[in-house]
């Protein structure tokens, strides 16, 4: 070779094997190079036995793609940019024209939001079911339901349902289930394993937030045990053409080995606070699933148990009715170390304010009457966020 440029682009040179470090190496390719004609034709994707283009994996996606399994209990996995397109997968994948889904009524948002636009739009049905009333979604499974959300805690009020019998209810009649497990991150229960011989069908993730935990990576998975239900779903992520970045996967790889240790302590410093506001007559409702009192207590202690680290970092109130909306957000706007802002599952702690009427069907019953506001706890101390959000409380409303 003659020329420099030819002589780089095709150097010999290849790296000795068996380097071993804490980090694993991270590969970037959209080009993946086969030996022979051969080898290109017969090389499999699916299976995860061989590599043909970077949309389809690379060791690196593949390395967090089976850890992933690991941690949520499941066999197979998909990696998708967002947690948001984990559920468009989903429904893309096992829904059709004249078909229907069922959601509950707490779901996070734009999972309601695809379901009324796009779907409802390609000629998918859909209904909202109550979560805490499993009977409420047996009466409204029918002939055409194909597919059934699930959501354990609720979307913004946090509600825990009775997880086992809404699955149970669902197999009895042959429907799909996916679970939105982005809050219990595949640590406050095993979505497979739910006792009783009961398992959802699909994990749907939020990698974003706890598997991140840095507030800087959007990604999301979808989980499966079912190899053909595993396929459906991973012709739908190939012909859609989702990928993610090598460099945000090499960041969620760095992260998950700490997961446990941050979920365990956003966990802790929540409750904490959750417990203090109990205290204070500002509030006319605390919502979280570990305290007493609030709606599906009993059923996060049945399926997730008490300790520390089996309840994420999350908690709403809902102020008293005599405050007006106007004296809420300057109470959310007086907060210092609590930010403005949506997600969690990072260092950082933040808050929102939601007009809750908007969001659900009706108001439910259990909640009492006034203005909402949800608290995702980051890793500050404990006794900071809780002096923040005194002073936010006495500068608004004192």
């Amino acid at each position: 070779m003659s020329d420099k440029s030819t002589e780089l682009i095709h150097h010999p040179y290849m790296p000795p094997a068996g380097f071993a470090a804490p980090q694993p190496g991270v590969f970037k390719a959209s080009t993946v190079i086969f030996p022979s004609v051969a080898a290109m034709r017969s090389r499999e994707w699916k299976d995860k036995t061989g590599y043909t283009y970077g949309l389809h994996g690379t060791p690196t996606t593949y390395l967090l793609e089976e850890r992933l399994c690991t941690l949520e209990g499941g066999a197979q996995c998909v990696l998708v940019p967002s947690g948001l397109a984990a559920i468009a997968n989903v429904g893309l994948a096992l829904l059709q024209s004249g078909d229907e889904v069922l959601i509950p009524d707490n779901a996070y948002g734009p999972n309601k939001a695809l379901a009324e636009g796009e779907l409802k739009a390609w000629g998918v049905t859909h209904q909202f079911y109550d979560p805490m009333d499993p009977q409420d979604l047996a009466r409204r499974i029918g002939n055409q339901t194909r597919l059934v959300w699930l959501e354990a805690a609720g979307s913004v009020t946090l509600e825990f349902p009775d997880l086992r019998e809404l699955v149970r209810i669902c197999r009895s009649r042959g429907v799909l289930t996916a679970l939105d497990n982005t809050w219990g991150a595949g640590l406050a229960f095993n979505p497979f394993d739910l006792g009783d011989g009961l398992a959802v069908d699909i994990s749907a993730h939020a990698l974003t937030k706890y598997p991140s935990g840095g507030g800087d990576v959007l990604m999301g998975s979808v989980v499966t045990r079912d190899e053909a239900l595993h396929i459906r779903l991973k012709l739908t992520h190939m012909r859609l053409g989702l990928g993610v970045g090598a460099n945000d996967v090499e960041a969620l790889l760095r992260s998950l080995p700490s997961l446990p240790l941050r979920y365990r302590a956003h966990d802790q410093t929540a409750r904490a606070l959750a417990r203090w506001c109990q205290t204070r007559p500002e509030f006319a409702q605390v919502l979280h699933p570990a305290l007493p009192g609030s709606p599906g207590h009993a059923h996060w202690q049945a399926l997730c148990g008490s300790d520390a680290g089996r309840a994420a970092g999350l908690f709403s109130v809902l102020f008293d009715p005599r405050y007006s909306p106007t004296q809420v957000d300057a109470f959310c706007d007086a907060l210092r170390l609590f930010k403005l802002g949506y997600s969690w599952g990072g260092p950082m702690s933040l808050v929102v304010p939601y007009e809750l009427a908007g969001m659900r069907s009706t108001w439910p019953a259990h909640l009492a009457r006034g203005h909402l506001v949800r608290f995702s706890v980051g890793l500050e101390a404990a006794e900071d966020l809780q002096a923040d959000l005194a002073q936010a409380l006495a500068a608004a409303l004192g």
